[in-house]
């Protein structure tokens, strides 16, 4: 099981960093759509519908992801509106705050986003932000290394959680949705996002009142990171299934891997687009 694990991880980091560096930004957004939508059948999974009604919600997807493309970029992915984008974000970050609420009062919070049909528009409002927010910082100064040190601040954060919430945990995060995450893991994790973010401010020279947006940008990446795995988590258990799917050997399916990178980018990004991040790059 370890093996087949670290054989897929590598395939997806191989195939990932091809498709980041490689790929000019038109293909990118292309094949990025093509996850995501793997990622909507999950989706539907985890809301719960027929196999008709998941064709139902996909084709629902792909319409919603057309008309964003046309809507930000008018399909030049290159050359977005970034007011019309920063509108959709800003939705989109509001989403993940009332979110983390529902999370904190499950299993009660489910009478309000139990039904298979509330969960279904979720997933609309969590896909397609995602899409979006990779796309316009794929396709800014130095976007392949954007995109990469989000990656980053997802992985610091879980990494930095694992490894102290393991040591020192004590008092539980989310109780009913994640026994395993203790709010001990969740400061080492945000520990752990800061040093990045004070490591790349010193690698950057940026003043210190840039270095402090910087790092308070980070740590509120490093914060949304958290719900998006804990608001799948909760999905997951509402369901009553362990992984959204067994697309992916060892690690189960597409949204397992993207949870917390969900709510990550849409918060990056619309603070990218606000501090005019790329031009200190």
């Amino acid at each position: 099981m370890l093996k087949q694990r670290i054989i897929t991880a590598l395939v997806l980091v191989f195939l990932f960093l091809g498709a980041l560096f490689l790929l000019p930004i038109q293909w990118f957004s292309v094949v990025t759509v093509a996850v995501i939508l793997v990622g909507g059948w999950e989706w539907a999974n985890l809301s719960n519908l027929n196999r008709a009604l998941r064709l139902v919600f996909l084709a629902a997807l792909g319409i919603a992801l057309m008309a964003t493309a046309r809507h930000v970029f008018g399909f030049d992915f290159g050359n977005p509106d970034t007011d019309r984008a920063r509108q959709i974000l800003a939705v989109a970050c509001g989403w993940w705050a009332l979110a983390f609420l529902w999370v904190q009062s499950y299993p009660a919070s489910a009478m309000l986003w139990g039904n298979r049909w509330a969960r279904g528009l979720i997933g609309l409002v969590v896909l397609v932000p995602a899409w979006l927010s990779v796309v316009i910082l794929r396709g800014q100064d130095h976007g392949a290394w954007l995109v990469l040190f989000v990656v980053a601040v997802v992985v610091c954060a879980d990494v930095g959680a694992y490894f102290v919430g393991r040591r020192f945990g004590r008092h539980k995060l989310a109780r009913e949705v994640s026994p395993g995450k203790s709010w001990e893991g969740f400061a080492g994790g945000l520990a752990t996002c800061l040093i990045l973010a004070l490591a790349v401010s010193l690698l950057l020279e940026l003043p210190l009142k840039n270095t402090l947006l910087f790092c308070f940008g980070i740590l509120v990446t490093a914060l949304a990171s958290v719900i998006g795995d804990l608001v799948e988590s909760m999905l997951k258990r509402h369901r009553g299934i362990k992984d959204s799917s067994g697309i992916l050997p060892g690690h189960g399916g597409v949204l397992d891997r993207l949870d917390s990178l969900s709510a990550a980018l849409p918060v990056f990004t619309l603070a990218a687009l606000a501090a005019e991040l790329p031009k200190y790059l």
